[in-house]
């Protein structure tokens, strides 16, 4: 029998990169998913992709930071699957900027995707998860800037560092509901968008002491195990997946 056999799934941001692999390894393993995105296009190219792939997916388009859209989202997959088990707060923003001349504007915003959003979707899906009473998997996307410095990214790593002690929180919150909630922390990850940059492959496998960025599988095989049956005893954990690179942490600059 597959892993997660019989077993429904939420992961938002998932149009391409690392959440995308993250729903594709689920339904392979037999989830039925339900993969979010901002852009229609993209969450629609990514499930028909999986079905492709004789995997269950269904996109849902829309914005991972809107409490009533994430309402939404999880009524959605309780309808079209009966139940929900794991959730995935895939969905962030990146928005670089010189900590004396960060604006208010870029400030919210990273924080109403990243915290936000990843906040009430734990909210929302633990409460279906209470109610269902058989227990469930939330997971959060930290990041090793919420554990290193990194130039330009005050706000990006402090959103990042928050959703570590949310995992930490909630073992309080929900372990008496068998719920558990872990992170995981990437680091260089190759991606569409960060192979935009013609040098990052070539300045991350210089710095990064395995020799390589990791690829969207390496990290959505570290999320997979902690939504598995397989850790079952672990929460409030984060898994950093960055090929050593937190153990040095020279700068890329």
């Amino acid at each position: 029998m597959k892993t997660f056999h019989n077993q429904v799934a939420i992961v938002t941001g998932a149009g391409q990169g690392i959440g995308l692999d993250i729903c594709r390894q689920l339904a392979a393993e037999g989830a039925s998913v339900v993969l979010n995105d901002v852009e229609q296009g993209l969450a629609e190219k990514a499930a028909y992709g999986i079905q492709q792939e004789k995997g269950i997916c269904v996109p849902y388009a829309g914005d991972a930071s809107n409490v009533t859209f994430i309402r939404e989202m999880v009524n959605e997959a309780v309808r079209k699957f009966g139940k929900l088990d794991i959730a995935i707060a895939n969905a962030g923003i990146t928005l670089f900027g010189d900590f004396l001349n960060y604006n208010p504007e870029d400030f919210t915003q990273v924080l109403k995707v990243n915290l936000g959003g990843s906040f009430f979707l734990a909210q929302a899906a633990a409460a279906q998860m209470k109610e269902q009473g058989t227990g469930g998997r939330i997971l959060f996307m930290s990041s090793v800037t919420g554990h290193q410095a990194h130039k330009n990214l005050a706000a990006y790593g402090m959103t990042k560092a928050a959703l570590e002690m949310l995992a930490k929180t909630l073992v309080v919150e929900l372990s008496p509901y068998k719920i558990t909630a872990n992170a995981i922390a990437p680091g260089a990850t190759a991606t569409e968008r960060t192979l935009m940059d013609p040098d990052y492959q070539k300045t991350w496998s210089r710095i990064t002491p395995i020799g390589n960025p990791a690829s969207t599988k390496d990290i959505a095989h570290a999320a997979l195990f902690l939504v598995s049956p397989q850790a079952g005893h672990i929460t409030g954990q984060t898994l950093v997946i960055d090929g050593g690179w937190t153990s040095v942490s020279p700068s890329p600059y």
